[in-house]
């Protein structure tokens, strides 16, 4: 990494940051157990960033929330991840983290609990991008304005109890 400017820039281009952004995202799913359903949110291209968005389709209960921060957490550090700031607002928490090699990786919880994860890259040499390849484990509402809220009930995830 070469600095430019105050901020890092990568040696990578803009696809193969997405590509890494999309690993960062696949891994982090792999350790979510019982596994969690979730589909593509959009892409965003900054002058020389990349932003990749996933929305988790499994209903997170409000008692079960902790359970789930609990484990991307520990997946995060376990994985060498910096913490950056953790938002403990019963409603809306969200944790923020950044990988060794300067990805910004957050999880925030919107409305009706519904858990989004979003990964930043670094400042990279621009070049087009491509969709994700990974296949998404829930409906991906192509063609639709907005997601919906959270509509897959898991018999762990979605429980009423802690």
């Amino acid at each position: 990494m070469e600095t430019l400017g105050g901020s890092e820039r990568s040696d990578m281009d803009m696809q193969q940051a997405a590509r890494r952004a999309d690993d960062i995202l696949d891994d982090l799913f792999k350790e979510i157990r019982p596994e969690v359903k979730w589909t593509h949110d959009t892409t965003s291209l900054g002058s020389c960033d990349v932003t990749r968005r996933r929305a988790v389709m499994t209903i997170v209960s409000a008692e079960r929330r902790g359970n789930f921060l609990g484990v991307v957490d520990r997946a995060w550090r376990s994985n060498g991840y910096r913490m950056k700031s953790i938002n403990n607002d019963p409603d809306v928490p969200a944790i923020f983290a950044q990988t060794k090699d300067g990805f910004g990786v957050s999880l925030i919880v919107g409305g009706e609990g519904q858990v989004f994860f979003e990964v930043d890259t670094p400042c990279v040499e621009e070049s087009e991008v491509a969709e994700s390849t990974t296949q998404a484990t829930a409906p991906t509402y192509e063609g639709e304005e907005h997601i919906p809220r959270p509509n897959i009930r898991s018999p762990f995830w979605s429980a009423g109890a802690p």
